[in-house]
């Protein structure tokens, strides 16, 4: 974390670690039975990988924003980084592997925006401690680091300290849920998790919570502060025992889901970087997912700073 930002270089606001994946789209009536085969409506590619997604969101949201991950030295990899460009993200710590392919998401989207997900993790399952620290001499200190459960544990742990070493704010979305120590849990500020995932931690403590409300009291001594996604329904988040919650915004039409969590988990990010309390940050991020889904694809579906504002003045709302 050594060089020194120039004027025409300003320093990354939040630095993200994380995936970069091609995202293979089809879209169906419905989703198939199984041993069903249903004929798709239309399919396309695009940019895809929770580290990608979230780092563009950021972008849109008018943050400053750095990228460290790894592609193949594939098409894929190559069309991913420009696309990252194109967006506003900086890619210099994105490293190109010959030994992996660029990671890839197989993703079915049904006529109600609904969709399941197959990620196989390719160069994504590369990245590991060595490379972060040649990618973190290529950057100043960021005041906050956000990753997410798309590369591997070690990775996220040297994440974690380093943040923490550095004085940065150190956001983890767990998902998908992978195995932790306690005391990388314990550093994230916040951990970001959706219903789901947010069993499965519980679980792993013990714990057979299953509604919002008991999920969120299982995991409120987990780390400095958790938020547990809830859709459309928004968000509910504790800290310091202190609890609240913060309302979905209707979409005006739901034509593709994909991607809504990390736009959620981008924004939010992109509000505790200009120094926003939590409560108003995931305000802010709810309302941004909502606009996402009114849009096909992932990144490219994510909201500009004006769209998020416009639409948090006129909904008046507040946590």
């Amino acid at each position: 974390m050594n060089e020194h930002p120039s004027p025409d270089r300003p320093a990354a606001e939040l630095l993200v670690i994380g995936s970069v994946n091609e995202d293979r789209f089809t879209f169906v009536e419905r989703f198939p039975l199984p041993g069903e085969t249903v004929t798709a409506l239309a399919g396309r590619r695009g940019l895809g990988g929770k580290g990608a997604n979230q780092a563009v969101a950021a972008a849109r949201a008018g943050v400053r924003v750095a990228l460290v991950a790894k592609t193949g030295t594939d098409a894929a990899g190559a069309e991913a980084i420009a696309a990252l460009t194109a967006f506003g993200v900086r890619t210099e710590a994105v490293e190109r592997d010959a030994r992996a392919a660029t990671g890839t998401a197989s993703i079915a989207v049904d006529a109600r925006g609904e969709n399941w997900v197959i990620v196989d993790a390719g160069a994504n399952a590369r990245l590991d401690v060595d490379d972060l620290e040649r990618a973190l001499a290529l950057t100043v200190t960021a005041p906050v680091v956000l990753t997410q459960g798309e590369v591997p544990a070690a990775t996220i742990a040297q994440a974690a300290h380093g943040a923490a070493a550095a004085g940065s704010r150190f956001v983890l979305n767990l998902a998908p849920v992978v195995d932790l120590p306690d005391e990388v849990l314990a550093l994230a500020d916040p951990l970001v998790v959706n219903e789901h995932e947010a069993a499965a931690v519980a679980a792993s403590r013990g714990s057979g919570a299953r509604e919002p409300a008991e999920l969120l009291d299982a995991l409120a001594s987990v780390s400095r502060s958790v938020v547990i996604t809830l859709g459309a329904a928004g968000a509910i988040a504790v800290r310091d025992g202190e609890t609240w919650s913060v309302p979905g915004f209707p979409a005006q039409a739901v034509v593709d889901t994909t991607g809504a969590g990390d736009c959620f988990v981008g924004s939010l990010c992109a509000l505790l970087t200009r120094g926003a309390e939590l409560p108003d940050a995931m305000v802010w991020a709810s309302a941004a997912a909502s606009l996402s889904v009114a849009r096909p694809g992932a990144a490219e579906s994510y909201p500009t700073v004006d769209e998020i504002d416009r639409l948090v003045v006129t909904a008046g709302a507040t946590a």
